[in-house]
C-alpha cells in the first residue's frame, strides 16, 4: 500500500509521455513552433559563445553521457551484489536496461529528425525523440537516490542536489548544443520518472529489510 503513490506517479508520467508522443507524431503546430523557437534561440547563443559551448560539450559528452550514467548504475549493481543485496542489484540492472530499450524503440517508432543547422556546434546519432541523455540520467540518478540508506543520512541533501542538477543540466545541454528539441528532453524526463517510480514500487527485500519499510 505504501508504494501506491509511486505507482500512480509512474502511471501519470507515462500517460503524460504518451500524450506528448502523440502530439509530436501528429505534428501539433503549437508544440513544434515552441520547439523551433527555443532551439533557434539556444543555438544562436551557442554559436556566439564558443567557450560556453565547449563546457556544455564536456558536460554532455563526458560527465552526463549515457554511458557514464550506465557505468554508475553498473558500479551500484556490483556493490549491491557483493553486499548480498541481490534483489535490488537485479532491479537496478533491469531498470537501466529497460530505459535503453524503451528509448531506442521509441526513437525507431517516432523517427523524429534532429534540428538541422548550417553552423552546427555538435552532432548526434539516431532519431531525436526521446532524449536518451535525459532519460538515462533521470533513471540512473533516481535509482541511486532510492538506494540511499534509511534513515536518510546527513549527506542526502547533497546527493539530491547533484542528482537534480545532473538531470536538469543534461537536458539543457542537449538543447543548447542543438541536437534535441525541448519536447525530446521533456519526454526523456517523463519516461525516466515513470520508469523509476514503477521500478522502485516493486516489492524488493533489501538485505535484512522489510520491503514495506523502503
Amino acid at each position: 500500500m505504501r508504494n501506491d503513490p509511486l505507482r500512480w506517479t509512474g502511471i501519470g508520467c507515462a500517460l503524460l509521455a504518451a500524450v506528448l508522443t502523440a502530439l509530436v507524431v501528429a505534428g501539433w503546430r503549437p508544440l513544434l513552433a515552441y520547439d523551433e523557437r527555443v532551439a533557434r534561440d539556444l543555438h544562436a547563443h551557442a554559436v556566439a559563445h564558443p567557450a560556453v559551448t565547449q563546457v556544455m560539450r564536456v558536460l554532455s559528452d563526458w560527465v552526463w553521457d549515457p554511458w557514464t550514467m550506465r557505468a554508475l548504475a553498473a558500479v551500484a549493481c556490483v556493490l549491491l551484489w557483493w553486499r548480498g543485496d541481490r534483489g535490488r542489484a537485479v532491479l537496478v540492472a533491469v531498470a537501466t536496461l529497460a530505459a535503453s530499450v524503451v528509448q531506442q524503440v521509441l526513437k525507431a517508432l517516432v523517427g523524429r529528425e534532429r534540428p538541422v543547422w548550417s553552423d552546427p556546434v555538435d552532432s548526434a546519432h539516431y532519431a531525436a525523440y526521446p532524449s536518451g541523455h535525459a532519460m538515462t540520467a533521470t533513471v540512473v540518478c533516481g535509482l541511486l537516490l532510492w538506494l540511499l540508506p534509511r534513515p536518510v543520512p546527513a549527506r542526502a541533501p547533497a546527493a539530491w542536489a547533484v542528482a537534480v542538477v545532473s538531470v536538469l543540466g543534461v537536458g539543457f545541454t542537449r538543447m543548447y548544443l542543438g541536437v534535441h528539441w525541448p519536447s525530446d528532453v521533456l519526454a526523456g524526463w517523463l519516461l525516466g520518472v515513470a520508469l523509476v517510480a514503477l521500478a522502485v514500487s516493486v516489492p524488493v527485500r533489501a538485505r535484512g529489510c522489510d520491503p514495506a519499510e523502503r
